[in-house]
């Protein structure tokens, strides 16, 4: 079993430098984005170019952040995600992440549309109730599985221990 479980490692380890990889691509796409649209003078043009530069920015960030929480928790602390408390500290890395980068995207996209078409500001209100939903769904989870923390308080523990190993 072990064998396997170091493939895994592996294979996770090959994940996060890949996703480490796409994030550098998207900052370098991003830079580009960003000198072009100041290249032709500073109008609105170039604030909308700016703001969709840090939509990129942010879905960089978020692939950044996906590929450190794999590397630290599938392939540095080894840990499988079984404990209530390792699936919440996970879950919790990448919610994170994700929901600032929605509501950044949420926010280009009710730039663009105001400037642009005024049919896509459905698509922006839209992509800002998912996120606010998704948030809230992920309080009510953090809540219920505070309850089960609770019943193993020395995963916490173990946790905890970790990070200052990780620091």
């Amino acid at each position: 079993m072990k064998p396997l479980l170091r493939l895994f490692s592996a294979i996770h380890a090959v994940i996060a430098a890949l996703f480490a990889v796409a994030a550098l691509l998207l900052v370098a796409i991003a830079t580009r984005a960003g000198w072009s649209a100041v290249a032709g003078g500073l109008g609105a043009g170039a604030a909308q170019g700016m703001v969709e530069a840090v939509g990129l920015l942010a879905a960089a960030v978020v692939a950044l952040q996906i590929s450190q929480t794999v590397a630290e928790e599938e392939v540095l602390r080894d840990a499988h995600i079984s404990a209530p408390t390792r699936v919440r500290r996970f879950l919790s890395r990448f919610f994170v992440v994700v929901v600032v980068a929605l509501v950044i995207e949420g926010l280009v996209a009710t730039f663009k549309a105001i400037h642009e078409d005024l049919s896509l500001l459905l698509y922006a209100a839209a992509v800002l109730s998912a996120t606010a939903l998704l948030l809230a769904a992920w309080g009510v989870f953090v809540l219920c599985n505070r309850a089960a923390e609770e019943l193993e308080p020395e995963a916490m523990a173990e946790a905890k221990r970790e990070d200052q190993k990780l620091a």
